[in-house]
């Protein structure tokens, strides 16, 4: 009942309440970030689907957490979820500095998200690992991605993507480590479709 309660908990923190973050956000102190109301506006929009991959992620961890039964790997699933807490946050309140505003869809991205993980999770330990594996390269990909998206002088913004860049790698080496499994390609394809409906959904809604 208690991992049940917890996961209920982790639901509506990430939905609701207010992100904080247990790290400082990244900045570059040296640069000043200098944007037109058009560049504004596409930060805004590339910085809101890097928010709902970090809810999505939230999720996934969560519910990865719930669904072992190795008291280790429950740990491990949720430090990283921790982690990606501070990413939450940092994107958070990049949008609203930006003018921006969060997905109204949030609610669905976190509930398929956490169907995700779960079924993942019931497929065993190694294959939930090998899930977070591969879910953090194609991240780290998107990542890159909108490195080369975002607006050059929006240093705010690229100093946030650069960590959570460094930070999504990480978490697929440790998954690696920990004995996560290789996905076959059909997986792998299929993820990559929901990623790209999910990612040009939440530039707009």
């Amino acid at each position: 009942m208690d991992p049940l309660i917890g996961a209920m908990d982790s639901a509506l923190r990430t939905l609701f309440s207010v992100p904080r973050a247990n790290r400082d956000c990244p900045i570059l102190p040296a640069d000043e970030t200098r944007l037109d109301d058009a560049q504004r506006r596409e930060s805004a929009a590339l910085m809101r689907v890097n928010h709902v991959g970090e809810v999505c992620a939230q999720a996934l961890y969560t519910a990865q957490a719930l669904a072992t039964r190795n008291a280790s790997l429950r740990k491990h699933f949720q430090a990283a979820a921790e982690e990606e807490s501070d990413h939450l946050a940092w994107t958070a309140n990049r949008i609203a500095e930006l003018g921006g505003r969060t997905s109204w869809l949030n609610p669905v991205w976190y509930a398929g998200a956490f169907a995700l993980g779960l079924a993942a999770g019931r497929l065993g330990d190694q294959t939930s690992l090998g899930f977070v594996v591969e879910t953090e390269r194609q991240v780290e990909s998107h990542l890159d991605s909108h490195l080369t998206r975002l607006p050059a002088a929006d240093h705010a913004s690229r100093a946030i993507v650069v960590q959570m860049k460094e930070d999504e790698a990480a978490h697929a080496v440790q998954a690696i480590a920990a004995g996560g499994r290789e996905l076959p390609a059909p997986a792998k394809a299929l993820m990559r479709t929901a990623a790209k409906v999910m990612t040009t959904t939440a530039h707009y809604i």
